[in-house]
């Protein structure tokens, strides 16, 4: 995340049971919901692999999505203005016009490993991507490593301003995953579409997952706000909470990797995986959402 300010931060809780919650359950869809998560153990391959510089970690991220399956054809790096370092995209096609976004920025401040933020939402991308790609799909995913959130979110920045209008209005979603793994998995709901939580709610219930809602505005701000801006329904999932803020985390020499709760960090990957594939199979926009 970006920004951080650490003098006298109180993070807002409030419970996931306040979300909205839609009368229908997903009983009977989640057993026909079509993907294929990888293994724990892939997981956890991909999250140590944090090593290097900016720089570094673009190459690693690149290198995961090739060997996840995404081609040449299908994987690029995106120069951004204002960054030394691209966006890396991996796009895996639909069946009709309508996409969903799902980003991670993948730079890192000096202190620490940056581990946490963002590596933990950023090798998520190639295991979320051979996740969804099991079968086929309406929606064509975009998986985006951002550049420079550190500085601004100028890689996400950068990607929204760029989109067309009609390439805006035929996103059903961004999610956005920013410092994963210090906990159980949570919504920045006053940053996020309510349909969009609602659903992501939806499914956690259906998995017996945990999800609450923290919100970190005061924290600073994330990549999700840039495609708010273009009226794109958006959702952040992170894992910050009082406990964790308080033991000073983000942006100093505690980022490693041993700041990681690995089974939080799994069942994350779990609920993030059944969310896209239901996005796509079973709530298909926001819009359909309110029919349930």
């Amino acid at each position: 995340m970006s920004r951080i300010d650490h003098a006298g931060l109180q993070l807002k809780f409030r419970s996931a049971a306040l979300l909205l919650v839609l009368s229908a359950g997903i009983g009977a869809s989640a057993e026909t919901l079509r993907y294929k998560p990888v293994s724990r153990e892939a997981v956890e391959a991909r999250l140590r692999k944090y090593n290097g510089n900016n720089k570094q970690r673009e190459a690693t991220l690149k290198q995961m999505f090739a060997e996840a399956g995404c081609d040449d054809q299908h994987l690029a790096e995106q120069s951004v203005k204002g960054s030394k370092l691209p966006n890396v995209i991996c796009l895996l096609p639909g069946s009709s016009n309508k996409l969903i976004i799902v980003g991670a920025h993948f730079d890192r401040v000096s202190q620490g490993d940056g581990v946490v933020d963002n590596w933990s939402g950023a090798s998520l991308l190639p295991s979320l991507y051979e996740a969804v790609k099991a079968d086929s799909r309406e929606h064509s995913y975009i998986f985006i490593g951002f550049t420079d959130e550190e500085q601004g979110e100028v890689g996400s920045r950068f990607y929204a301003r760029q989109m067309t209008t009609e390439q805006a209005a035929a996103t059903d979603a961004m999610v956005n995953m920013d410092t994963l793994g210090l906990a159980p998995t949570e919504i920045w709901a006053s940053h996020s579409d309510n349909q969009l939580n609602a659903v992501l709610q939806r499914v956690a219930q259906a998995l017996n997952l945990p999800l609450t809602a923290v919100n970190v505005d005061q924290v600073g701000s994330s990549d999700s706000e840039q495609f708010a801006a273009r009226k794109i329904p958006r959702i952040t999932i992170h894992s910050l909470t009082q406990q964790t803020w308080n033991e000073r985390i983000l942006h100093t020499s505690k980022d490693r990797f041993s700041a990681i709760r690995l089974d939080d960090y799994y069942q994350t990957y779990r609920l993030l995986a059944a969310y896209l594939t239901y996005l796509d199979q079973v709530a298909r926009s926001p819009a359909e959402i309110n029919k349930d």
